[in-house]
């Protein structure tokens, strides 16, 4: 990482710490995982004293929502790469789905904490930052969805609201303690859901889309 100058003067020395500081997020959270991010670490690994951080972000819980919200941006991208322009069957754009979420581990781990914690705990205006973000990403890909023919615009609401929900919860999962990593080595049956991210997340988000399909 290349590391900000000392002391942000300009406009531009502030928006390379700023990213300084969401780009260290961004690791320290895909090495460890999003309830082990801290400041203190966050501002150690771009080489700036704590008190800095505040000059940027007003949390460490704002600062995680900002790269949720990012992160809405990226599911869009990815989503509407995989279906724009075709048309498909409720099966395939829940496989698309799928896909579109496995690519983003760090965006599922933090949908787990926005809802607990992160979007209840900043300035309401930021919270409708974040919202609107989400919204305008959410809206597009159902959008894009129901372009596809396999289900209405409605229907697409449902199976992204579902998408969401699942993959939240099933990261988790399928990112054990490693209590519960010797736990399945023991009882393998156990692992056997927990461990397999993507191919359960599709599964449920089929059930959800041959469910709500466009007859």
């Amino acid at each position: 990482m290349t590391r900000p100058r000392c002391r942000a003067r300009s406009d531009q020395d502030k928006e390379v710490r700023k990213t300084a500081l969401l780009t260290a997020a961004r690791e320290l959270a895909e090495e460890r995982g999003v309830r082990e991010v801290t400041l203190t670490e966050v501002t150690a690994r771009v080489g700036l004293h704590a008190s800095a951080l505040r000059r940027y972000f007003e949390s460490r819980e704002e600062l995680l929502l900002e790269l949720a919200e990012q992160g809405w941006a990226d599911w869009r991208t990815g989503l509407t790469t995989l279906v724009e322009g075709r048309r498909m069957s409720a099966p395939e754009v829940a496989d698309a789905v799928g896909r579109s979420l496995d690519a983003l581990p760090l965006f599922c781990d933090l949908q787990t904490h926005v809802g607990l914690s992160l979007e209840g705990a900043v300035r309401l205006e930021r919270a409708r930052q974040y919202k609107t973000a989400a919204t305008t990403a959410f809206d597009a890909m159902a959008a894009a969805l129901a372009k596809t023919g396999a289900v209405d615009e409605e229907g697409a609401r449902t199976v992204l609201t579902a998408a969401m929900s699942c993959a939240a919860y099933m990261f988790q999962l399928s990112r054990p303690s490693p209590t519960l990593r010797k736990l399945y080595d023991e009882e393998p049956r156990w692992a056997h859901s927990a461990l397999r991210f993507r191919e359960q997340l599709t599964t449920v988000v089929t059930a959800v889309a041959l469910g709500v399909r466009r007859d």
